[in-house]
Order: C-alpha cells, then sequence, then structure tokens
C-alpha cells in the first residue's frame, strides 16, 4: 500500500469521499452534512490522504485542526474525517495503517489529540478505533445531540508510535482490521 497525501479536492479523493457518503446514506438514511471546507485539509492546519494498491485508490481519511470550543473540543484538537476503505479492499489493515499514518502527520503538525466522530452502525469503525486507543469524549459537532453518534479521541504522544511519519504501519500481531470507514 502508498499512502499520498493529496488534495480533499483531488479526483480520486472526490470518488472516494463521494463513496463514504453513499455508506453514510446506507447506514444512517443520510449522508454526512457536517460542513467542509478543503482547505481545511491543507498543511499546517490539515491533511487529506489516499491510500493505493497496485495504483488504484482504495482508501482515504484526513484531519483537520480543531481549537477550543463550547463543546469539548480542545486548543490543538485534530479532526479525523472522511475515513473510508472501498469493499474490496477492507480486512486487510488499510484503515489502521491510514489511521496511523494520519496521526502521525497530526503530530508532526503539532496536533496533541485526534478526535472523531462515527456512529453505532459504524460498529467496525468503533471496534478499530478502541483497539487503537480511542475512548469516548464528550460529544461534537453537527450531530452531537443525535443518539447515534458517538465521539472519541486520543492523545497523541510525540514519543510514541504515531509520532514517526513513513510507511504505513501495518497491524499488530493478531489485530485484523474490518472497518469499513
Amino acid at each position: 500500500m502508498e499512502i499520498r497525501t493529496v488534495g480533499y479536492d483531488h479526483p480520486d479523493a472526490v470518488r472516494l469521499v463521494a463513496e463514504v457518503q453513499q455508506e453514510y446514506v446506507a447506514r444512517y438514511g443520510g449522508a454526512d452534512d457536517t460542513p467542509v471546507d478543503p482547505r481545511q485539509f491543507d498543511l499546517p492546519g490539515g491533511l487529506f490522504a489516499v491510500a493505493y494498491l497496485d495504483g488504484a485508490p482504495v482508501a482515504c481519511g484526513g484531519w483537520r485542526a480543531r481549537d477550543a470550543d463550547p463543546y469539548g473540543l480542545c486548543d490543538g484538537d485534530a479532526e479525523l474525517k472522511r475515513m473510508y476503505v472501498v469493499p474490496g479492499a477492507r480486512g486487510r489493515g488499510l484503515a489502521r495503517a491510514l489511521l496511523r499514518h494520519l496521526e502521525a502527520a497530526a503530530v508532526a503538525a503539532g496536533r496533541s489529540r485526534m478526535v472523531l466522530e462515527t456512529g453505532t452502525e459504524q460498529p467496525e469503525a468503533v471496534a478499530l478505533y478502541t483497539t487503537e486507543g480511542y475512548a469516548p469524549i464528550t460529544k461534537f459537532g453537527l450531530y452531537r445531540d443525535e443518539p447515534s453518534s458517538i465521539c472519541m479521541g486520543k492523545h497523541l504522544d510525540p514519543a510514541g508510535p504515531a509520532a514517526v511519519p513513513g510507511p504505513a504501519a501495518a497491524p499488530r500481531p493478531g489485530e485484523r482490521d474490518a472497518s469499513p470507514v
């Protein structure tokens, strides 16, 4: 797998983001209406990446800088957005590797915590994030009042494995990544 930093408006990113939106429609009955400005994913305030297998785009995800707000976000937060693996490439550890890559990039940009919003209809995603050290946090964002919303966070350790950018990390022994998003 090769992970490339691309713009949120890169054609491969646009296609994969459209696919994840369809995944949300299938699971929740509607697309994610959270406001997203492609410029939020430009360094140093964010990053968007696409993972490729044999030259084909198969996964995406990004983070955008967030700072303190009345709903529990803190200065130094990075919000994980649009994590997705195409159905034919699931179960190979791609989401886990991409997540670790994004965490390392956030640390390199000076971010101290990764936060995310997922939901009850994405149990594979919740399992992935939990095994990677994420824990429930105060709900934030557009869907904070929705019962199906789950918000999680993880403090990023500059001295830890997420702080070492480079080739995407493989799953740890015994781990399997079945996360579709």
